[in-house]
Order: structure tokens, then C-alpha cells, then sequence
């Protein structure tokens, strides 16, 4: 856990997603906190996590990134100054639809995919982007794989590494 008082909301706008995980917010939460555990934000924090589906998810996808697709997560980073009180990270918005395909073509179960993906989204909302080249693409990697770790999940990057 993090030593801040981080405020973590959860909206689930598709009810498949309550079959993943008994205690579906508490998840998502220890997920953001593991995130939050590598890349200390350096003080208390405020981040939106949206489970919902593939159509919502190309909507954003479309809008935000002119890319009329779905795809498993979107993080949108508050880019307003900071005042008092918690930090606003941003959100961070998931695709069921997505998730629950890819977790099965990568033969990984659906919650350790979730918790990937949220910590993978969360990492962006500190500032980490895979896409700005190789050396920023493995050192996310390395701590996605140390938050994953901090829950018991495995490495989701072995079987490339193989």
C-alpha cells in the first residue's frame, strides 16, 4: 500500500466485468496502489479507473486518437496545474470485450490481464510511454513487471521473452 491517502474511483459501466474478481473495486485498487508502490507519485493522488466495453472504448479511441477501433486501455492524464488536496492523476478507461479476447489468445487469466492493464494505465498517467522508443518501452516493461509481482502476477512479458 501506499503511505498517501489516494483517493481510487472505480466506475463499472458493463456488469461482466463483476465476474472477475469477488471484490472487483478492492482489485482494480491494490492494482493502482502497486503501480503507485514502483512510481511513487510524491504525495496523494486521485485516479478515475472506467471498466467498461468495447464500443464506449472506440468512441474514446476515436475521438481522443483518431483510431476508429477498440483496444484494451486508454489512459487520459490530467493536464491541469495541480492546487490543494489530492493530485489528479486522469483516467484510465478499459475495454471488456478486448480484455476477455486477449487474455484468451494469450492463454493468462482475465484478472492477472486486468491487473496488467491497470497498472500498465496508471504507469502512463506518471508520465511512462512505451511509444516513445525501445529503451522507455523496456524500462515500463521492467516496472510493470515489478508492480505485477508485488500481486502475485506473473510476468506477462516470459513467454515473449522465451
Amino acid at each position: 500500500m501506499s503511505e498517501f491517502d489516494n483517493e481510487i474511483d472505480v466506475a463499472i459501466e458493463d456488469e461482466r466485468w463483476e465476474t472477475v474478481a469477488p471484490d472487483l473495486e478492492g482489485f482494480v485498487a491494490k492494482a493502482v496502489e502497486a503501480a503507485l508502490a514502483i512510481v511513487p507519485p510524491g504525495g496523494p493522488i486521485e485516479i478515475s479507473i472506467v471498466l467498461t466495453d468495447d464500443p464506449a472504448v472506440q468512441e474514446l479511441n476515436r475521438t481522443w486518437r483518431g483510431k476508429d477501433k477498440p483496444t484494451n486501455v486508454l489512459s487520459f492524464p490530467n493536464e491541469q496545474p495541480h492546487g490543494g488536496g489530492p493530485r489528479l492523476l486522469g483516467d484510465v478507461v478499459l475495454a471488456y470485450d478486448t480484455l476477455l479476447r486477449e487474455s484468451g489468445e494469450q492463454s493468462k487469466p482475465l484478472d492477472h490481464h486486468l491487473a496488467h492493464l491497470v497498472v500498465h494505465g496508471t504507469l502512463h498517467l506518471l508520465g511512462h510511454d512505451h511509444e516513445l522508443g525501445d529503451a522507455e518501452a523496456d524500462a515500463m516493461e521492467a516496472l510493470e513487471v515489478a508492480a505485477l509481482r508485488r500481486l502475485g502476477v506473473p510476468d506477462p512479458y516470459g513467454d515473449a521473452a522465451a
